[in-house]
């Protein structure tokens, strides 16, 4: 377990990301975030690691001496249930924070010493160069100043990726090297981060500036953090065709280049504490944060303000007129309430975003959140993120109104629209999210959608599945329910499914009603033919006879570099031709089929590295398996076959003793 404790840290931040790592190997678990309480989790993480040997960094401790002295022994409490040969690996800018972890914590303190200077000067000239040691004479000179710089950094890893990344991009300009040669702004540790930062295009120094409004070391989500940018206008382009995601993306990457943001692990992001101090220092009073044992005072004019708990919101904040941006952690749901929207939106109308995140707390399970009317009034509102732990969420039709309406998420909650909304105005409307099925008519004239997740069929006017036709800037995930409630290929053909060439993943579900015949399942699905590019499909409750054409020759449209397949509750037989289409799938998952055996042909995925067979009772044997492959499960199938392949030297275990797992 790896966490950054920073300055102002908090437990139960920390017992969250201890729980996380913690539970990775529990899929059926509820994830970390959940809990709200301290407690709770302190509980959670003694259960997780209990008996079990451990290594747990604590990096960067501070000495702070306004700090709670009992926090970081509490921090160590959970962790005293761990086996035997456990180790924590703590490291600090001062010895003296150590002390801060209790008399009774036995420990030996080592100095970490400078990087030796050569070992630095590679390490910068691999940022700098793509092959510092290529024998290319157009690289000698670039080679000499470089080690000219290098000495200026003063052994500062980061100092060497942020400058190195700066060069890199201008690797065949000798006179831009020359000149960073001889700045004495690259002196000292902040210059160098300072110079990097100036030589950033404008747009991508204002979204990193935007950065500070997050707490130190917050995990950041990529697709999440560039919606934001777009909602507050950051994003430019003077063609009108681009696409603002992917002109935002490329800013992001520009950052990641030049790490003024960092990988954090599992798809998550992070700012180095020395890069926050730079973002803060460029946002100035644009971006403020109130957090627990942080006493400034908010800047009148402050645009943009993240606040650690709702309780914090106060009547000074409702006096921010030019507040643009409102960001709040909740750590009590129950404040978050119909009075608390109301009086957001009463007195903050110049929102372009409002997030309100809570965790899942068991005793608002039964609670009802109506948000009022009054958010018709957020005429400028472009992003509005509600995830909190309420059993219902219902929106009124003035939602209809917010006409700027760009990103809509709600999650943790069951979610009802008022049935007059009139949602055809919401023309800007970009990415929907766990709003569960979208349960609103007529979504085919918002055109400008690129994530909607969730889609269902009903048999009533303006839920056909027509209503996807003119959805072609759909991207990422995308999950049709209730086919059944189609009747007849011309009505799937309408989808145009083939067109949403953005979309790499998609599920289409057939419900339990018997009056879809299956030759009228096969023929809808004959029309579903997805994208070329699409990378995972999974299809349930398929009754049909047939597998449709797309997915058994090559010569027919369809996907052609699908990575992931699902058959689940398909009446469908073995086919061969599925794995010489498919020939460059990664994971295969059959669940409640009716095969009895699995077709020869597996041995030729070359790529597989994930089988899953679950509930599949005919199946007695496994047919040679691709040496590919490094994960098999299977589950609820006949008792002999699962005994057969954990049986030593039985044919079926023989074909699986190549597996990792």
């Amino acid at each position: 377990m790896w966490i950054h404790v920073s300055q102002n840290y908090s437990l139960r931040v920390i017992f969250k990301e201890m729980l996380e790592v913690a539970s990775m190997d529990k899929s059926n678990d509820p994830p970390a975030y959940s809990y709200s309480s301290l407690g709770v989790l302190e509980d959670k993480l003694k259960e997780k690691i209990k008996g079990k040997r451990f290594l747990l960094v604590l990096d960067d401790i501070w000495c702070n001496k306004d700090a709670d002295t009992k926090e970081l022994p509490r921090l160590l409490s959970p962790l005293k249930v761990g086996g035997e040969g456990s180790r924590i690996l703590a490291t600090s800018r001062n010895k003296d924070a150590f002390s801060d972890l209790g008399p009774d914590v036995a420990r030996d303190v080592f100095a970490i010493p400078d990087l030796d200077g050569e070992v630095f000067l590679n390490l910068f000239m691999y940022y700098a160069l793509e092959d510092p040691n290529a024998d290319d004479p157009d690289k000698a000179e670039l080679r000499s100043i470089g080690a000219k710089i290098a000495l200026k950094l003063k052994a500062l890893p980061l100092a060497a990726s942020t400058v190195g990344g700066q060069l890199r991009i201008r690797q065949n300009d000798v006179k831009f090297w020359r000149e960073v040669q001889h700045r004495d702004l690259l002196n000292d540790t902040t210059g160098a981060l300072w110079w990097s930062y100036q030589h950033l295009d404008e747009q991508v120094r204002r979204c990193f500036a935007y950065c500070s409004i997050f707490p130190r070391r917050r995990r950041l989500l990529q697709d999440e953090l560039i919606n934001l940018w777009v909602a507050e206008g950051f994003i430019q382009t003077t063609d009108a065709e681009e696409d603002m995601e992917a002109v935002g993306r490329g800013y992001f990457h520009k950052l990641l280049a030049t790490s003024f943001v960092q990988p954090g692990g599992n798809d998550q992001y992070i700012v180095h504490d020395l890069m926050h101090d730079l973002a803060e220092k460029a946002a100035g009073d644009d971006c403020f944060r109130i957090e627990n044992g942080l006493t400034k005072k908010v800047p009148r004019d402050v645009r943009h303000l993240f606040v650690a708990d709702a309780a914090m919101v106060t009547k000074e904040i409702f006096e921010l007129e030019n507040l643009c941006t409102l960001i709040i952690d909740v750590e009590r749901p129950e404040l978050v309430n119909t009075i608390f929207f109301e009086e957001v939106f009463e007195k903050l109308k110049k929102l372009r975003v409002l997030v309100v995140q809570a965790g899942y707390n068991d005793y608002l399970d039964d609670s009802y959140l109506d948000i009022p009317r009054s958010i018709g009034q957020l005429k400028y509102l472009r992003y509005l993120r509600i995830v909190v732990p309420t059993e219902n969420l219902s929106l009124p039709k003035t939602l209809g109104k917010l006409y700027h309406l760009q990103v809509l998420m709600l999650h943790l909650c069951a979610v009802e629209i008022s049935p007059d909304t009139n949602l055809s105005n919401l023309t800007n409307l970009r990415h929907v999210s766990g709003v569960s099925f979208f349960a609103a008519a007529f979504i085919g004239s918002l055109t400008s959608l690129r994530t909607l997740a969730d889609f269902e069929v009903r048999k009533e006017v303006g839920y056909e599945l027509s209503q996807l036709r003119d959805l072609n800037k759909l991207q990422g995930y995308l999950s049709i329910r209730d086919l059944g409630n189609v009747k007849s290929k011309r009505e799937a053909c309408e989808a145009k499914l083939a067109d949403k060439k953005g979309l790499t993943e998609l599920v289409l579900q057939w419900d339990h009603d018997t009056s879809c015949t299956p030759q009228v399942q096969a023929e809808v699905l004959e029309a579903l033919c997805p994208p070329e590019h699409l990378e995972n499909l999974e299809i349930i409750g398929y009754q049909g006879p047939s597998y449709p054409s797309w997915m058994l020759s090559e010569q027919n449209s369809g996907p052609k570099y699908l990575k992931t397949l699902a058959l689940d509750s398909c009446w469908l037989e073995p086919a061969p031709q599925l794995f010489e289409v498919f020939i460059n799938l990664r994971k295969l998952m059959i669940g409640r089929c009716n095969w009895d055996h699995l077709p020869a042909s597996v041995k030729d995925l070359r790529w597989l590295e994930s089988l899953l067979i679950v509930d599949c009772w005919r199946l007695e044997s496994l047919p040679e398996l691709p040496s590919s492959l490094k994960k098999f499960k299977l589950v609820g199938s006949d008792n002999e076959f699962v005994k057969s392949c954990k049986l030593e030297g039985h044919p079926n275990w023989e074909k699986l003793r190549h597996l990792e797992n």
